[in-house]
């Protein structure tokens, strides 16, 4: 009994210090979606930018887009270093092959970045295909920030980083709306695809900061009620939905102004959940080292108890399958009982949270593989394969995750077929 009692015991401790480990490594993965947020806000800047450079006539803008080059360099540094970091854990990280993959898009897509702008400077890249190479760049980052999202293991840090997330996809959808907007009133005229696409990602914001709503906080949620839209850019927006003709240049920059204005409140937000995350990371990691102290405290009370006792006792099953002791002493072996089952049911409490969390991450994954499935598949861009996947929804009056499962389902089975 003494020996299994020690046994018992290192592994309760071997329990609390992977739970430590596992919070570090969110701590690291918190570090890490700060700094992705960062790098996204200044490519969104560059984006636009870059955007009013090529629609502008002379060399407007080129003063500013150098300073948005710089910026994006600057938040791109503390990136780099931290992947750098990821990558000597890889030994530590045996699940993480789909994280490294993800890492492996965002540095490729970075590396692009020289050649592009040169193309944007001279001219030589059409506007189009310049925010496809930034609307892509920043998908690869989301995606990053996702598959962290998905694989934290602790509910309250989960849900801090699908708000986050979800937070961050919805000003990214409002970026885009403004560089789809800015051309399309620097141009004077709206096409009907321009006025679907802005349809498209209005309601795709609106879907995203809902689902913000649900998981922040209720701090975070009030203060995004305040943020309120300037009526001036709700009357831009209108118009540009509607296809009226806009006033040409002076149009255009005030629209970019706006939509830029609400941009940067919406990064003020999002920055304070990026410290809220970390904040509540190091909260759960000084709360798990007091209760891994409490622990060893308790083990070594039952330690002295057992060195204290010079009797014997007898040990015996019971009817629900735990180990009992009686006998002389029968405390030590009831009070290893009790702190077994106190950190099995705790941890029992954690999963059951974090099953309902992943619920909704599940949803969002197969929504991105389907997406995915038919870019590759078809050979189109991800605003073509989710307008594809919504068109199915609405035909057959179905939930988009539901077409997404029925989609991947089919498509595992042609792929299983010899």
């Amino acid at each position: 009994m003494i020996a299994n009692s020690a046994t018992t015991i290192r592994f309760l401790l071997a329990s609390r210090q992977c739970e430590l480990n596992g919070l570090r490594a969110l701590l690291q993965s918190g570090e890490l979606v700060g700094s992705i947020s960062q790098l996204v806000h200044m490519l969104q800047r560059e984006r636009g930018t870059s955007n009013m450079f090529l629609c502008a006539v002379d060399a407007q803008f080129s003063g500013e887009l150098a300073l948005r080059e710089e910026e994006v360099e600057k938040a791109q540094a503390p990136l780099m270093a931290q992947l750098a970091r990821l990558e000597s854990q890889i030994a530590e990280l045996p699940q993480a092959s789909r994280l490294f993959s993800h890492a492996a898009s965002v540095v490729y897509a970075l590396s692009l970045l020289p050649s592009v702008r040169q193309q944007i400077r001279q001219r030589a890249l059409p506007l189009p295909q310049a925010m496809v190479f930034f609307n892509d760049a920043i998908r690869h980052l989301m995606a990053l920030v996702f598959e962290l999202s998905d694989t934290a293991a602790e509910p309250g840090i989960s849900r801090l980083l699908i708000a986050m997330f979800s937070f961050m996809q919805g000003k990214e959808y409002a970026g885009q709306e403004r560089a789809i907007g800015a051309a399309a009133f620097s141009s004077g005229r709206f096409s009907e695809e321009a006025k679907q696409k802005l349809g498209d990602l209005i309601e795709r914001q609106e879907r995203c900061f809902a689902t913000f709503a649900d998981f922040a906080d209720d701090a975070h949620r009030l203060r995004w009620q305040r943020v309120v839209t300037h009526s001036q850019f709700e009357r831009l927006r209108r118009i540009a939905c509607t296809g009226r003709e806009g006033d040409g240049a002076d149009v255009c920059l005030e629209w970019f102004a706006l939509a830029t204005q609400r941009i940067d409140e919406m990064k003020t937000l999002e920055d304070s959940l990026a410290q809220a995350l970390m904040t509540y990371c190091r909260e759960r990691i000084a709360a798990a080292e007091r209760a891994s102290s409490e622990q060893m405290a308790d083990i070594e009370s039952l330690m002295s108890l057992r060195e204290s006792d010079e009797s014997g006792y007898s040990v015996f099953i019971d009817s629900h399958g735990w180990l009992e002791s009686g006998g002389v002493r029968p405390q030590l072996g009831r009070s290893l009982l009790s702190l077994v089952q106190q950190q099995s049911r705790r941890l029992q409490a954690l999963d059951t949270e974090l099953a309902a969390l992943r619920d909704t991450l599940n949803e969002r994954k197969q929504i991105e593989r389907a997406k995915s499935m038919l870019m590759q598949h078809r050979r189109i861009s991800e605003e073509e394969a989710y307008k594809t996947l919504r068109k199915m929804a609405m035909n057959q009056n179905k939930k988009l995750v539901d077409i997404a499962s029925a989609m991947l389902a089919v498509a595992d089975v042609f792929q299983g077929t010899p």
